[in-house]
């Protein structure tokens, strides 16, 4: 992999709640529009990914560097990450720019990070870490709390293959694949991670994201790019929008 001038490959980190197969719709884009390889790993405690002990940012982007092993191996030594994260994916994106991770990464572009939580918001996140897992004795039933509890209700119909990878059966049975453990991950210190990078870092928004104000990001003294007509998932409502956020890093 990779040339005299070095290859960009895409990583792209899902939300909370998600799993890497929210990335699939984007497979025809990027294969016209993106010239390196692209993956779109299960964060720990989502999809096929192991839980961890306890959940922070580090501990999550930690568990994609190890993911990243093989393929870290094949890049050359001019070659690249270029790491796009949504939400919790934005705020590990961040984590793996870290310079003392010593990772290739040349960009980092933060899709719909919330960047301020109120005291409540962070005891319900305790809440719901503290849950036991649930069952449902049907996969439509099932399929529908993964789409509430990922964000994606209203974005995938409930028997929609990219709902699979956040299902499990056991038993006659059906839960998330989730780890609810995974809600305790906390607030993110956007300030200490930005300082911690020396990569270009782009924060983005879909101007009808409830979670996440301009005014917010823009505290930040990075760039910040809003796009419009488009909420919390915009990378799932138009992806053409966000892979063109990308196209200064190719």
């Amino acid at each position: 992999m990779g040339d005299e001038t070095g290859t960009r490959h895409l990583l792209l980190l899902h939300g909370l709640g998600a799993t890497g197969e929210v990335w699939l719709p984007w497979a025809p884009l990027l294969e016209r529009r993106w010239a390196g390889r692209w993956l779109a790993p299960d964060l720990a405690g989502h999809g096929w990914s192991p839980p961890l002990p306890a959940y922070s940012f580090a501990g999550l982007a930690r568990q994609v560097v190890e993911g990243l092993g093989p393929v870290a191996d094949r890049l050359g030594p001019r070659d690249r990450l270029v790491v796009l994260g949504h939400s919790l994916g934005g705020v590990v994106a961040l984590a793996l720019a870290a310079r003392q991770l010593e990772l290739p990464v040349d960009a980092v572009v933060g899709l719909g990070i919330k960047a301020v939580w109120s005291p409540a918001e962070l005891d319900k996140a305790r809440e719901l870490a503290g849950r036991p897992v649930s069952w449902f004795t049907s996969r439509d039933e099932a399929a529908r709390r993964y789409l509430r509890v990922s964000g994606l209700a209203g974005l995938f119909a409930p028997d929609h293959p990219v709902v699979d990878a956040g299902l499990r059966r056991e038993d006659g049975r059906w839960r998330l694949a989730m780890d609810p453990a995974a809600f305790g991950v906390g607030e993110p210190k956007l300030a200490a991670l930005l300082a911690a990078t020396d990569v270009p870092v782009l924060l983005a928004r879909g101007e009808q994201d409830p979670m996440v104000s301009d005014a917010q990001l823009k505290e930040y003294g990075v760039p910040v790019a809003t796009l419009p007509g488009v909420g919390h998932n915009a990378h799932v409502e138009d992806p053409a929008a966000v892979l063109a956020l990308l196209d200064p890093y190719h």
